[in-house]
């Protein structure tokens, strides 16, 4: 398979990247007052303009023919006809079927997998309409008031992001909490205060073997049990998410209580699945259902928009042109909604999790940057803490401002205060100013030569640093849905960009196995001689100290 720098596309965009390095953003606003409409795209809810970047159409039409070298419109048919393009496990890549809204049938292995998801939907709607409406009881015959759910990744992650984004359409039916630290401190928290009579625990695992959420589903029990004094209690206190329903019922676990999960569902990708139980517990199904309908409508744009239209596409493309061909090692996620405080955490999982890999396709090493190290904060507090560095450090760091027009818990003047500055940071990066301009400013404001001259050089801001924005009318179910939706797929085409397999997670397992062996030893008296002098060393300390507490 031909190497993406040998493609022609490839071959002009690195051209085009140098000359492009002496060209500033305000020239190119300046030049085209039509700038802002070529270079966004309004979709029903959301506003993407991706103006402020450092391009201009000669720009765009080759990363277009990119797409077009790649193959990739073929690649997006072939994920979504349940073809096996997960390379290196030999799987199909079906979350999207998850939220099929349009029933079709797709079908795998002889079987219809939309059957299958619309069954699922069916016994998680049963399960969150007993457990909502106090039908569920716990051994003692007491309604359940608090769901704990017990995961870590994809498995926690998504569902907790999803929860505090739409804490404000919760009924309050059940509290929902998260635990996914095998930190004791984390479940001892959690479980302080709560009732055992009264507790539901999800236990989230495909195998039901993850060390993490394993120890700390058998901690949970262990606390059941010292309130309930009998086994059987576990049936009516746990269920689980999980494709080893042999592991799961010999947990205590009912076989009615066991909801499916596959393996053409990656667990950065699952909270559309039973995965995304404590979201509907906490919403209400028709919530949950709402979340999948505005991910099913990205689905249908990013199939049918064409690709100089299609947001996910273009998202992808800017961020290859960042990163890739303009050397931007990083992106921040910056939301100004309170409600997205765990939004950047979440995308850090998906895309570097996801892209985060060195070997293409063929298992040849990669000469070229793949994705950007992903971070971020909430917008308000991040300026009160790293926006210097986004402003005036050598390293530029693009961003995605996400924010919204109405908010969900409106307060007379806070949302426009909000706001002014999420437009403004924006701007300011793009604009800068340049020394001259300080110079003019200080003087106006009637500083002396002497301070001028000092000053000035610390005040300068070169600007020209890019940054998307995102402006959803609200968070809602639905809207949130389509922000989720519309990264999936952009990390989907970062990885036929790059030619990297985006649903492996290979070097995730290496550290597993280490650990495996690490904690045997921890439990022992001997330490491997197989460790480095450095890890042997810091075992051995460990212990020693941990003899003598």
């Amino acid at each position: 398979m031909t190497s993406r720098t040998e493609l022609s596309s490839w071959k002009s965009l690195t051209i085009l990247a140098k000359n492009m390095q002496s060209i500033h953003m305000n020239d190119l606003f300046s030049a085209d007052a039509d700038r802002f409409d070529k270079f966004s795209i309004k979709l029903p809810n959301i506003l993407f303009d991706y103006s402020k970047n450092i391009i201009d159409d000669a720009v765009i039409e080759q990363l277009l023919n990119l797409c077009k070298d790649v193959d990739l419109e073929n690649w997006r048919d072939k994920m979504f006809n349940a073809e096996r393009i997960n390379l290196t496990e030999n799987r199909a890549v079906l979350h999207t079927a998850l939220r099929n809204r349009s029933k079709k049938s797709i079908e795998l292995d002889g079987e219809n997998v939309t059957e299958q998801v619309e069954c699922a939907l069916a016994h998680m709607e049963e399960f969150v309409n007993q457990v909502r409406q106090g039908q569920w009881k716990g051994y003692s015959g007491k309604r359940i008031t608090d769901i704990v759910n017990i995961g870590v990744g994809g498995s926690n992650l998504g569902p907790q992001m999803v929860t505090e984004a739409l804490k404000h359409y919760s009924d309050q039916s059940v509290n929902v909490h998260y635990v996914s630290n095998v930190d004791g401190a984390q479940i001892t928290e959690v479980l302080a205060p709560l009732n055992p009579e009264k507790v539901l625990f999800i236990v989230s695992s495909k195998t039901f073997t993850t060390t993490e959420t394993m120890t700390n589903a058998n901690t949970a029990t262990q606390w059941l049990l010292k309130s309930a004094n009998d086994k059987s209690a576990i049936a009516k206190h746990f269920v689980a998410v999980s494709a080893n329903v042999k592991n799961a019922t010999e947990f205590g676990i009912h076989p009615d209580n066991i909801f499916s999960m596959w393996d053409w569902v990656g667990g950065r990708f699952s909270l559309w699945s039973a995965i995304g139980l404590p979201i509907a517990l906490d919403l209400g199904f028709d919530k949950f259902i709402e979340l999948l309908e505005g991910a099913f409508d990205i689905d249908e744009h990013f199939q049918q928009a064409p690709l100089k239209e299609n947001v996910p596409v273009l998202m992808a493309l800017l961020s290859l042109w960042n990163c890739t061909f303009l050397g931007f090692k990083s992106q921040a996620i910056l939301p100004y909604d309170q409600t997205l405080h765990m939004l950047s955490a979440y995308l850090q999982q998906a895309e570097m999790e996801s892209n985060g890999k060195s070997v293409s396709w063929e298992g040849d090493k990669i000469s070229y940057p793949t994705v950007p190290s992903i971070w971020g904060e909430l917008g308000i507090n991040g300026q009160h803490a790293f926006y210097q560095y986004l402003h005036q450090s050598n390293n530029i760091v693009p961003g995605d401002f996400i924010g919204s027009v109405e908010s969900v818990t409106p307060v007379a003047g806070h949302h426009e205060t909000l706001m002014s500055n999420f437009f403004a940071q924006t701007q300011a990066l793009m604009t800068g100013v340049n020394e001259e301009q300080v110079r003019a400013d200080l003087k106006a404001k009637g500083r002396n030569q002497e301070v001028i001259d000092k000053l000035a050089p610390h005040k300068v801001h070169e600007g020209n640093r890019p940054t998307n924005t995102l402006l959803l009318s609200q968070i809602s179910p639905k809207t949130l849905g389509q922000l989720i939706a519309m990264y999936e797929h952009k990390i989907f085409v970062q990885g036929i960009l790059l030619q990297i397999c985006s649903f492996d997670q290979w070097g995730v397992e290496l550290g597993k196995g280490l650990a495996a062996n690490i904690e045997t030893e921890l439990l022992s008296n001997n330490v491997s001689q197989s460790h480095d002098s450095s890890t042997a060393n810091l075992i051995k300390f460990y212990k020693s100290v941990k003899q003598q507490a």
